[in-house]
């Protein structure tokens, strides 16, 4: 294992993006290759064992690629991009930066930030159905509703449907103050914000009045055919069987369906059988249905969120392997 020393012109106005506010993400570089960045006169000189400087140059090209194109650098970028380099997938994130699907009010950009997220944005595109699982901030929901309010803009559907099981984590809806709608808002509350972030408050009130954006608790939907309507599914995990059957049979001509959920954090009663995990195993092999499994590594939140959710996915295995080796041993 022979030393190099390879160079990376960095520019000095996207210097401090790519390095991090004091030199944060260079550290960690430094740290995880156990290589040396200099950076002197636009030029960053990589010292280092061969196979390394070569890695962190590749992550070095694409975070400075992500500056150019206008991207805040953020640790989650330096994170993934090192995952994806130990893992050597060939696509990196400059090429996931690629797929924009539209602009928050606010003019911030909305794209997929991780392979998974990827591979489930395009099977939103490509698929009449598609199931998002997967554990919290691995971006579900909000991505879905990108994609459905960039639909509903496009008149590639007429409206929008946002649904969600009103099950309550430890309280009874009866208990709560005030009318149905206001019982009920509390449970739809992450929906409203996603699209007051997206399509702005006024646009969605306005477009609510006529009947083309539609919030409303899964037992809504019974009785009805879903036309042409971009329906999304949230927190699908707190269904039963028999109202996911209900809802999959809503589904009428030209619409599109996303259906979001996270098997680890179901609400229902003990000992009660997840809709959504029936439906993965009933429908998994029908043609036209994709299911996008998100893990941890597709988390975006805050880093430490992805530590939690990996170690919480670790102790789960590890309790499972604990519960085949106690039934082994009793049969």
């Amino acid at each position: 294992m022979g030393l190099s020393e390879l160079i990376i012109e960095i520019p000095a106005e996207h210097e401090a993006n790519v390095f991090g506010q004091f030199d944060t993400y260079a550290k960690k570089l430094e740290r995880t290759f156990h290589v040396t960045l200099i950076a002197r006169d636009g030029n960053t000189k990589i010292v280092g064992e061969t196979s390394a400087a070569e890695k962190v140059k590749r992550i070095l090209t694409q975070l400075l690629e992500l500056s150019k194109r206008g991207n805040t650098i953020t640790e989650q970028n330096v994170d993934y991009a090192i995952s994806l380099v130990f893992e050597d997938h060939e696509e990196g994130i400059v090429e996931i930066d690629k797929d924009l699907i539209c602009h928050t009010l606010q003019g911030k950009p909305i794209k997929p930030k991780t392979i998974g997220q990827k591979k489930y944005v395009d099977a939103i595109r490509s698929d009449m159905i598609t199931f998002g699982l997967g554990p919290a901030g691995t971006g579900k929901t909000y991505l879905a509703m990108a994609m459905a309010i960039t639909a509903f803009k496009r008149n590639e559907v007429s409206r929008i449907i946002l649904t969600r099981p009103a099950i309550e984590a430890g309280e009874k809806l009866g208990f709560l103050p005030g009318d149905l709608q206001s019982k009920i808002d509390p449970y739809l509350r992450p929906l409203y914000d996603a699209l007051y972030q997206i399509m702005g408050a006024e646009s969605f009130l306005r477009n609510q009045e006529k009947g083309l954006i539609e919030v409303a608790p899964l037992a809504y939907m019974r009785g009805r055919t879903l036309d042409n309507a971009f329906i999304i599914l949230d927190e699908a995990q707190n269904t039963t069987p028999a109202q996911m059957k209900m809802f999959l049979t809503r589904i009428g001509f030209g619409s599109k369906v996303v259906i979001t959920g996270d098997s680890t954090q179901k609400d229902l009663p003990a000992g009660a059988v997840s809709g959504l995990d029936v439906a993965v195993k009933v429908i998994k092999d029908l043609e036209g249905i994709s299911i996008c499994n998100l893990t941890s590594k597709d988390v975006v939140r805050h880093p430490l969120v992805q530590k939690i959710v990996k170690a919480y996915e670790d102790y789960e295995k590890k309790a499972a392997g604990r519960q085949k080796t106690s039934r082994r041993k009793r049969s």
